[in-house]
C-alpha cells in the first residue's frame, strides 16, 4: 500500500453498535483480505477496508493475521 494513505477513525457502522469494536476490526480485516483476493489492492473499496482495520485493530493482531495469511492458515478461505 502507498505510504500516503491517511488513516481516519471510521464512521459509525450500524452492524456494530456496541462499544467493543473487536468484531468490527476482524470483519474489516476479513473483508479487505477477500476484496484484495478478488479485485486487487488498487480497487477503491478495498482501500476503505484497509483504512478501517488499521484504525480499529491493534498492530499485534494485524501482524499475527498477516503471518497466518502468509502461512496459509487464516481461519477462513480467501477464495470462497
Amino acid at each position: 500500500m502507498s505510504d500516503e494513505i491517511k488513516l481516519d477513525t471510521p464512521k459509525f457502522d450500524a452492524r456494530f453498535p456496541n462499544v467493543n469494536q473487536t468484531k468490527r476490526c476482524w470483519q474489516n480485516y476479513f473483508d479487505y483480505t477477500k476484496c484484495v483476493e478478488l479485485k486487487g489492492e488498487e480497487y477503491a473499496p478495498c482501500k476503505q477496508f484497509f483504512k478501517a482495520y488499521n484504525a480499529l485493530c491493534p498492530n499485534e493482531w494485524i501482524e499475527k493475521w498477516d503471518g497466518l495469511k502468509e502461512e496459509g492458515t487464516l481461519p477462513f478461505d480467501t477464495k470462497a
